[in-house]
């Protein structure tokens, strides 16, 4: 059997209506359009040249875990899901009941603990409040080793409604990201999913040492 672990939901701090309540009640209503029904083609595109197997790898908000069961499926052994909603979280275990390479947390990302060697972010950061970008980018240094990556897609585009998702653009994002990791990639994504299609960058960062 898969892993399930819980830790503490909920954060004071946190808009009420981006809580736990909020994110279970989307996906209670199927309403998730974020959701790709796929692995996102350039973290597909990522994975499919790393090369050790045995990677320590968190994908914060994991949503339906398409990117987990495509590292499954490329035979990696060490992957750890987290979620804030119970709905989806119950719907991995489902998903992963046969699979103890795979950790499923319920749980707040902000509260989580752990050291991993590489971070996924796919329409995690987007959906945060921009008043939390800043405690993001410091959470993801504490949880990777030093020299860790983390990678994914960020939106490069704003959004006319208000979010989430909340969308930004590449200098914000350099200005954000730079005092606490080395950025290796952070450019127009040119092999999007075909409806995000040029409103994508794709990053690669690496852990400063402290």
């Amino acid at each position: 059997m898969n892993q399930i672990m819980q830790e503490n939901n909920g954060d004071p701090g946190q808009p009420p209506s981006l809580n736990e309540a909020y994110w279970d009640a989307r996906y209670r209503e199927g309403q998730t359009g974020w959701d790709l029904r796929e692995v996102s083609p350039p973290i597909k595109a990522y994975i499919d040249q790393l090369i050790n197997k045995d990677l320590r790898i968190l994908i914060p908000g994991c949503g339906s875990g398409h990117e987990a069961a495509y590292l499954l499926d490329m035979g990696f052994s060490n992957i750890t899901v987290i979620d804030i909603a119970p709905t989806i979280v119950k719907a991995l275990q489902k998903r992963f009941s046969d699979n103890p390479q795979v950790k499923i947390v319920l749980g707040d990302f902000f509260e989580h603990n752990g050291t991993y060697d590489l971070i996924l972010e796919q329409t995690f950061f987007c959906a945060l409040p921009p008043s939390r970008r800043k405690e993001y980018v410091t959470k993801m240094k504490a949880l990777l080793r030093p020299g860790g990556k983390l990678t994914g897609l960020l939106f490069n585009r704003n959004f006319e409604q208000e979010g989430p998702p909340f969308g930004g653009e590449k200098q914000a994002y350099e200005k954000l990201f730079s005092q606490e990791f080395n950025i290796r990639n952070l450019d127009s994504c040119y092999n999007s999913f075909e409806k995000r299609a040029g409103s994508e960058l794709f990053f690669l960062m690496e852990q400063k040492a402290s």
